[in-house]
């Protein structure tokens, strides 16, 4: 019997891990330009919150860098990979480096593919996982759709930017709260999650 994962998250616990944010993914992608905003206000909020992010980048030579919207200044390490899943030697050594960490917050591109097959490699390692639904796409809707049900069963949290950004703050007396706040006074976009409902 497994119990239920709370997810509960606090700054001093967590990492950030944005994958594969790269040019060539622009035009494929379903709702791209959405996931790119939420994943910038993330980011921002990382940086607010002193949370260290981890960056990959699938064959850059092939695909290009990490998009220019994506300010990756202070980002703990920035890798270029070909395995699909984030799990590489350099970043399991990064996050052996950072004491008591519990839960990796993971975003990014495709759904179905590096954004899976690193959720279920990380849990296996027995880390929490937050998938922000709003910041990670596929070129099909049907391949994200699937992959977010299939994770959310085997205890990976699927959530949104704000549910994220306010559970880490979590209280309006937090010295950052009103940055925090800003950053979500604009509404996520909905990027084509609602297409169901």
């Amino acid at each position: 019997f497994q119990m239920t994962t709370l997810g509960n998250l606090t700054p001093s616990s967590t990492v950030f891990f944005c994958c594969d944010m790269q040019e060539r993914f622009r035009p494929a992608i379903k709702y791209f330009g959405d996931i790119i905003s939420v994943g910038q206000r993330l980011l921002q909020g990382a940086r607010l919150l002193g949370i260290p992010v981890i960056v990959t980048e699938q064959y850059p030579k092939g695909l290009g860098s990490t998009v220019q919207e994506i300010d990756l200044t202070g980002a703990k390490l920035v890798l270029s990979k070909t395995k699909f899943s984030m799990v590489l030697p350099e970043v399991e050594a990064a996050l052996a480096e950072i004491p008591g960490v519990r839960s990796v917050v993971l975003f990014g591109v495709e759904t179905h593919v590096c954004i899976q097959q690193t959720a279920l490699e990380l849990i296996g390692r027995g880390l929490e996982v937050h998938i922000v639904a709003d910041a990670t796409s596929s070129r099909s809707m049907m391949d994200r759709m699937f992959a977010l049900e299939r994770l959310a069963r085997t205890g990976i949290i699927v959530t949104t930017s704000e549910a994220i950004l306010l559970q880490l703050v979590a209280d309006k007396e937090h010295p950052k709260f009103k940055e925090i706040q800003n950053l979500i006074k604009a509404s996520a976009p909905e990027s084509g999650l609602l297409s169901k409902v």
